[in-house]
């Protein structure tokens, strides 16, 4: 060990901006550099701050501090300070809870193959065939659980987190099995089969429905504020409330705010962000010891902070100490993942964001599932159409069937069937309800309408009016999930940036429909709308048409 004597400073002006940054990163470990009176603020409340303040007996004006610097002996983070760190946290756990259930299902998919031979189902020490099946299946089942291991399907990043982590599961399965192929058909090994079509399939379905439950559970553990990553917020203040907006969107975000550090600010005070009163916890130039007083997991810089690239450097490595990672928030938001590329240019790291593309290959897919399910739909739900039919035709006087224009893709009309919910004269009767009128921006919204019939209420409950609107996608006017469908009278009210909603097919659901439905917010529903006019994918359509399924058994938001 390299002995390196104390180097004292007294007496010397607290330095400012870059340079103060820079001192701290050099002599990280016992600086004492205090701002003692910063600026009045108007994002903080000063309302215990100021007690504090008064009873420290801090209301002076700035004045030149004593600084004991004692330069770090190494870089290197404490081993054990990291090791204790991962010990006690949840992700880990879960991590080896997720290896030890693809063990259990791997292996048993596997035995499956080697149960069922060429000849069927035969006691396994009967058949001629296995030990050598059982060899295989012995490689086999290592393979598999190397290349989960190998394309990371277990990493915490991932986990709960949009189709990637299924994505991941399904390219390590294939992977290994097309592996598996290529050597059957080099050493003609007939006995391959059996695993292909029953490990495979076996393993696919219990892999992914293993993931599925997991998800449930971390999704129902974060929604109490389990499970969380504990989180500082770093910036300016309204880069601060922004970032912290957006992670308490909904319930069940990744992190738990624990605090905010600010530049110029001291300890006491809090920011306000809409109902949260966030403390701030220190200065920028406090992070590394308010991380280990705090016990956080994570630091997030929301924006560009004093010191700028250098600082971040420096706060990296001594957040290395602590075992906390590093997040940079992007100053853009409301684009998907694989939209996003990161490609280093000399050393420099560039975000690419790709061009949202409104036809092509991908639409083409899009529209043939649209034609199978909804012809599907139609076929299998005749019976319960024609019963629906029956009950709103007995139930009221009036067309069985309402037809209403609205404004489709790139601004097109269109007839749109529901089952009637109302009377038969609701439209004429809007006029005198204005007055009662509930619903934000450009929508028309009354909680208990009038007009609603007595069928009417229980079908909108569970969206069973909408049943119709598959014939509407078949013949093309709509797709299974799209925006919403948008009144001619909306689009008039609509600003600039709200007509984008019209540059793909309206849907019978969307994000608007798993999010609230007629709760939401006007402001929220165009942007959950514009977000996946940008960044739709099949992939995430079959995630909102299941989740739409869970939502019409247990509904809520829908008058």
């Amino acid at each position: 060990m390299v002995k390196v004597p104390v180097l004292r400073m007294g007496k010397v002006a607290a330095p400012r901006g870059a340079d103060h940054a820079l001192a701290h990163s050099i002599f990280p470990a016992k600086t004492a550099i205090v701002d003692v009176n910063p600026p009045a603020s108007p994002w903080i409340d000063r309302s215990v701050a100021a007690q504090r303040t008064e009873k420290a007996g801090l209301a002076a004006p700035r004045s030149e501090v004593t600084l004991d610097f004692v330069p770090p002996v190494t870089r290197r983070a404490p081993r054990s300070a990291i090791a204790r760190r991962a010990r006690t946290d949840w992700t880990h756990s879960l991590t080896n809870s997720l290896r030890m259930t693809d063990t259990v299902l791997v292996s048993a998919a596997v035995f499956a193959g080697i149960l069922v031979t060429t000849d069927g189902l035969s006691f396994p020490m009967e058949s001629p065939g296995f030990t050598r099946n059982l060899m295989m299946g012995l490689i086999l089942g290592l393979l598999w659980m190397g290349s989960l291991e190998v394309y990371r399907t277990r990493d915490p990043k991932v986990l709960g987190v949009g189709p990637e982590e299924y994505k991941r599961v399904l390219s390590a399965s294939f992977r290994v099995f097309g592996f598996l192929g290529i050597v059957a058909v080099v050493f003609r090994l007939d006995a391959v089969s059996s695993f292909v079509l029953v490990s495979l399939p076996l393993g696919l379905v219990s892999l992914t429905g293993s993931r599925w439950g997991f998800r449930r559970w971390l999704s129902h553990e974060k929604s109490r504020g389990r499970c969380l990553s504990r989180a500082l917020v770093v910036g300016e203040p309204q880069d601060v409330r922004y970032v912290i907006k957006q992670i308490n969107r909904k319930s069940g975000a990744a992190y738990d705010i624990v605090g905010a550090c600010l530049p110029g600010a001291r300890r006491g005070a809090v920011l306000k962000v809409d109902h949260l009163r966030v403390p701030v916890l220190s200065s920028i130039y406090g992070i590394a010891d308010t991380v280990r007083h705090t016990g956080a997991n994570a630091v997030i810089v929301a924006g560009p902070v004093p010191g700028g690239n250098q600082f971040i450097q420096e706060l990296g490595w001594r957040l290395e100490e602590n075992a906390a990672e590093l997040v940079l928030a992007a100053a853009l938001t409301n684009v998907a993942g694989p939209r996003i590329h990161w490609r280093p240019v000399e050393g420099l790291p560039l975000m690419h964001v790709d061009i949202p593309h409104y036809s092509g290959g991908k639409h083409t897919l899009k529209r043939l599932m649209d034609i199978t399910v909804s012809a599907a739909a139609l076929l299998i739900l005749s019976p319960l159409l024609l019963i629906l039919a029956a009950i709103v035709h007995y139930d009221s006087p009036g067309p069985v069937l309402f037809r209403q224009e609205r404004v489709g893709k790139r601004g097109t009309t269109f007839h749109m069937l529901k089952f009637r919910s109302m009377v038969a004269d609701a439209e004429s009767r809007l006029e005198e309800l204005n007055t009662q009128d509930e619903g934000a921006g450009v929508l028309f919204k009354i909680r208990g309408d009038p007009r609603i019939t007595r069928c009417g209420r229980w079908m909108r409950k569970y969206s069973l009016d909408e049943l119709p609107q598959f014939w509407n996608v078949l013949a093309g006017n709509m797709s299974l999930v799209g925006p919403r469908p948008p009144l001619a009278r909306e689009v008039s009210g609509y600003e600039r940036h709200t007509h984008r909603r019209l540059l793909i097919k309206p849907g019978i659901t969307g994000l608007w429909q798993i999010n609230g439905r007629s709760d939401l917010p006007w402001d929220e529903a165009v942007r959950l709308d514009l977000y996946y006019v940008e960044n739709w994918s099949i992939a995430g359509d079959l995630m909102i048409m299941w989740r739409t399924f869970r939502a019409m058994i247990r509904p809520t938001g829908a008058y």
